[in-house]
């Protein structure tokens, strides 16, 4: 055989096959051919016969996705008509637009819907039946087109049901931790996607990709930069970047955002301080925001971190956080903009419980933010862990906009080496009571202003995103910026939802694929609970990388030690925050601070975080405090592999590409889970004296060897 036109062969079966399979880029947004006849009957003749009520650049997106979807679908592009009556099916347009052929009631109900709602359903005109997609604003148009995208995908599409959907929540924002230079802080998935570098010159496609993927699950903000910010995203050149990204994403109904660095007036404006009530101050920042809506006339606002983890800030100059981010709302307030200020505020200067901190600062402001500003709070008061009860500040503040700050990167949570699907413990967190101002208030309702009327709502979350193929590192991290999407969209839609909807558009329709699947999602949460932080613990992570199991980190800041969090002792473990203890309890409404306060009564997952307990406490289900830490630990272990042998029966049901990722995942996984459970059983039991119980699984290795591991290069730090 002649040997180089062998190896030419082999190469090119090799290319052949790796781009055949699913590397996972298009998300959830990969359109595949309809085979159901019933369904093709329905579809096809909509995408043969369109009408589009105008022309403008979002619907030209729409028109750009329609023709994606129709080739991937049904193998052909589709069939635009300008003239709505000449044997056309499918309309698209605005309510103004379709006004003359809608009724009075049809106008009044697409109307309530607000301007990013959408309509979608049979209209009936001379005596002809038109399927229409119909928004109060174009970009309304376009969330209904992917919803009835998506809704062929998973084979739901029903031509006779009328369909009308709107968000509950204004602002939906994902939050990039990214650097200038292309790192991501806590970002697992490679690099920035947002090269500078070459920007403006060059557009990466893949900007564009993001936008649609974006768009398709409603969201519609994006803060491009890390709050541990950089002054120079503020100078000119970058505004001329800035502007690129900016002009791809407004078609798509997204409004981009900027992190802005309190002592840019000093950084980059010359001045000698950054005091928010200095007139000088004042005016940089009116100068530099009418800078940037020149460039950017749709620019969504500012969010700042101050004063928190040796950030500038107000404080600096004796000011409190209303002052600081009053001077920079007022120069957003002439153009529409919005100052976003987190409140996840701690300083090494205060030695009161970092679960305090927050409502010390924010609770006596309240009132006092001018109308133009949200307080972004976390869900809860530590840090993004694995499990947190919610933060006090929800029900707390009542005269003041307060938005939601999830963590969809996994910075606590296994970072990109685990499946860990975030949509239950974001559900838990919104379905919360917080019995303030109301009895029946949750978070989910704070959020969308149903008590306070405030008409500025936000949930954002940490953007998961980098360069990876397929964009999240873990496969199964797509399923958390989708969930991320839709629950900002509608934060009353269960888990199960979510993740039955992200697994049809992802691995098809299969009803075995389907339950499998859901299985291992709706599971996975509660499992890495158990093998990282069970029954409250928190905070005993690796130091800085905060990669693996760490309860024995020292040195430095007490609140910055897992020790100062775990306070475990010869007599028990647990944080005491009632009020002998840090009376953080106390921050709660008094339903809340009083049924907590006792030990037997309190949710056993926040057991250890607001008590101090005895190893030989007898928890709920009959066991000693010390075996049920035991037994979690074991059950984490034991339900990764679990999700393993679940995934492995799937092997001839899943693209061979998307099958070896996760498999191998899971492996590392494992063993992840197993590292946990010994390390921190090991450690543990240096102070309970206790034997394991003698039906888990013994933890095995040296506690030293555990204690001696390093891990420098760690991605996120």
């Amino acid at each position: 055989m002649n040997k180089p036109i062998y190896l030419t062969a082999l190469l090119w079966l090799c290319f052949t096959v790796t781009s055949l399979a699913n590397d996972g880029y298009k998300l959830w947004l990969d359109y595949r051919p309809i085979s159901n006849s019933q369904l093709k009957s329905h579809v096809e003749p909509l995408l043969n016969e369109i009408y589009f009520y105008g022309d403008n650049p979002t619907y030209q997106a729409i028109k750009n996705e329609l023709n994606l979807a129709s080739q991937k679908m049904l193998g052909k592009v589709p069939i635009y008509s300008k003239d709505r009556l000449q044997n056309t099916k499918l309309w698209i347009g605005t309510r103004e637009q379709l006004s003359q052929t809608l009724s009075l009631d049809q106008q009044s109900k697409i109307k309530a819907l607000g301007e990013d709602g959408y309509w979608r359903g049979n209209i009936e005109l001379d005596g002809k039946s038109f399927y229409a997609i119909i928004g109060n604003q174009p970009v309304g148009a376009l969330y209904g087109v992917y919803n009835w995208l998506n809704s062929i995908q998973s084979n739901t599409f029903d031509k006779t049901i009328e369909l009308a959907d709107n968000p509950k929540i204004k602002i939906r924002m994902l939050n990039h931790w990214d650097n200038l230079d292309r790192t991501v802080e806590r970002g697992y998935a490679g690099f920035s996607i947002w090269d500078w570098h070459k920007l403006p010159g060059y557009v990466d496609p893949r900007y564009t990709d993001y936008a649609r993927a974006n768009a398709s699950i409603g969201i519609n903000a994006v803060s491009l930069t890390n709050v541990n910010a950089n002054a120079l995203i503020l100078t000119t050149d970058f505004m001329k970047k800035v502007k690129v990204l900016a002009d791809i994403f407004r078609p798509y109904g997204i409004k981009v955002y900027l992190t802005a660095r309190f002592s840019a007036p000093i950084q980059i404006g010359g001045l000698k301080t950054a005091d928010p009530l200095d007139p000088e101050v004042k005016a940089f920042w009116k100068k530099k925001t009418d800078e940037i809506y020149s460039f950017i006339p749709d620019f969504g606002g500012f969010l700042v971190k101050a004063n928190s983890e040796g950030q500038p800030g107000p404080h600096e100059y004796g000011r409190n956080h209303a002052e600081g981010a009053n001077m920079l709302a007022e120069a957003l307030e002439p153009h529409g903009g919005v100052l976003i200020w987190r409140a996840f505020v701690y300083s090494h200067e205060d030695d009161v419980d970092r679960h305090m901190q927050a409502n010390n600062e924010f609770g006596p402001l309240d009132g006092q933010f001018k109308d133009n500003v949200i307080i972004q709070i976390k869900n809860g008061a530590i840090d993004f862990q694995p499990r947190e009860p919610v933060h006090p500040l929800y029900g707390a503040i009542t005269k003041t906009n307060v938005g939601m700050e999830f963590q969809i990167t996994q910075e606590y949570l296994g970072q990109a080496t685990n499946l860990v699907f975030l949509a239950p413990m974001w559900e838990e967190v919104l379905k919360t009571k917080t019995f303030r101002p109301t009895p029946t208030t949750t978070v989910a309702s704070i959020l969308e202003g149903k008590e306070s009327g405030q008409k500025l709502t936000l949930i954002a979350g940490v953007s998961n995103i980098g360069t990876d193929q397929n964009w999240t590192g873990h496969l199964f991290g797509q399923s958390n910026w989708y969930a991320f999407g839709r629950q900002a969209w509608d934060p009353s839609l269960e888990s199960k939802q979510i993740a039955e909807e992200w697994i049809k558009l992802t691995f098809g329709t299969k009803p075995e694929v389907l339950s499998k699947v859901e299985e291992i999602m709706l599971e996975s949460h509660e499992a890495a609970v158990d093998y990282m932080t069970p029954l409250g613990l928190h905070h005993i992570m690796g130091r800085s990388h905060h990669y693996g199991p760490g309860p024995w980190v020292m040195g430095g800041r007490a609140d910055w030690t897992a020790p100062y969090y775990h306070q475990a002792d010869s007599l028990g473990i647990g944080f005491d925050r009632t009020s002998n203890g840090s009376g953080a309890l106390e921050q709660y409404a008094p339903e809340v601070a009083k049924a907590w306060s006792d030990p037997h009564e309190i949710p056993e997952k926040y057991l250890l975080w607001f008590h101090h307990v005895p190893w030989d406490f007898e928890i709920k289900d009959g066991n000693t405090l010390w075996d049920g830490i035991a037994y979690h630990y074991d059950r984490g272990v034991k339900e990764v592999r679990k999700m393993q042998q679940t995934w492995a029966s799937l092997e001839s049901e899943i693209d061979p590409a998307q099958f070896d990722h996760v498999r191998q995942l899971l492996e590392v996984q494992e063993t992840e889970a197993e590292w946990w459970r010994n390390a921190c059983l090991l450690y543990f039991q240096t102070f309970s004296k206790r034997p394991f119980p003698a039906d888990i699984e013994q933890p095995e290795g040296d506690l030293e060897y555990y204690k001696s591991l390093m891990f420098p290069n760690a991605p996120g730090i």
